[in-house]
């Protein structure tokens, strides 16, 4: 089937960090939007329920799976106004179980869900190159292909409806384990007398830290952990990871301590960039500054 029309009406929802500038894009890219968020301020219509009613796709980026309940099933959510053959893309974090459930909801209203979930934070939705992982009919994700390709420069269709947000998962796993490991080694290596910005400049010439991780590594030498992915969000996932694996019996004992730590760091009030946990590990150590 033909992808959707460059000029369709699209409606989204959820104007935080990553939402904000999503909207942003696809309207620089020519595409009308019409934007709904839970702070009355920064939205066009009055409710979710008005916006799917005059949107031919709605797309939803918010913080978690009881976020996306409340904008798309409660009276005045989406749900109730979407139309018949239009398409709702979710782009949240979320439970896979929490995208299955959407998907039955709006095939039960005759309108069609995927989710695709997104990996990378405001610089990479401003170049446009996340990376995107799509679940639910294949038939749908081509019709939405376009869309997506405003955002992503690699988008990836993983299979049937929470696929997209197992896959992400998947991703964060990764994500959260390895600042933890990075945050206990250079730990590590200021206890043991090691100078930190020495530590660092080592740490960036070698293959252990990507290119995308060295920003991290500088917020470390000027202590100062502007928010692009906040600790919360990161804690948020690695106990849909730790749900998910109890739910089919996945032993994830690494990811179990990972999380507790940063439950840890945001019981002592540290909720800026998730890269703040290598202070609250320093500050364990005693070798904070």
């Amino acid at each position: 089937m033909d992808r959707l029309k460059d000029n369709v009406a699209l409606g989204f929802i959820g104007m935080g960090h990553m939402g904000s500038h999503m909207a942003a894009r696809l309207i620089s890219s020519g595409y009308p939007v019409t934007v709904y968020d839970r702070s009355k301020e920064k939205s066009q219509v009055e409710s979710p329920r008005e916006l799917a009613a005059q949107s031919e796709v709605v797309m939803i980026s918010v913080t978690d799976d009881a976020a996306v309940e409340q904008v798309t099933s409660e009276p005045d959510g989406a749900l109730a106004g979407l139309r018949k053959g239009s398409r709702i893309i979710d782009l949240s974090t979320v439970s896979p179980g929490a995208s299955r459930r959407l998907y039955k909801a709006a095939r039960d209203k005759g309108a069609a869900m995927i989710d695709a979930a997104v990996s990378g934070s405001v610089p990479q939705v401003d170049q446009g190159s996340l990376v995107i992982f799509v679940g639910g009919d294949q038939e749908t994700y081509q019709q939405c292909r376009s869309i997506l390709q405003v955002l992503g420069q690699h988008i990836f269709y993983m299979g049937s409806s929470g696929m997209g947000t197992s896959m992400k998962l998947v991703v964060n796993t990764l994500l959260g384990l390895g600042m933890q490991a990075r945050a206990e080694a250079i730990a590590l290596g200021e206890k043991a007398g090691l100078e930190k910005n020495l530590i660092l400049e080592v740490l960036e010439q070698t293959a252990v830290v990507s290119p995308s991780q060295k920003s991290k590594l500088a917020n470390v030498k000027n202590d100062r952990y502007q928010t692009l992915f906040a600790l919360s969000l990161m804690h948020k996932d690695l106990g849909l990871v730790m749900r998910q694996a109890a739910e089919i019996s996945v032993s994830m004992p690494a990811t179990a301590a990972a999380e507790q730590m940063y439950t840890a760091a945001m019981a002592k009030g540290q909720d800026e960039d998730f890269s703040v946990v290598i202070r609250f590990m320093q500050q364990l150590a005693g070798v904070s500054d």
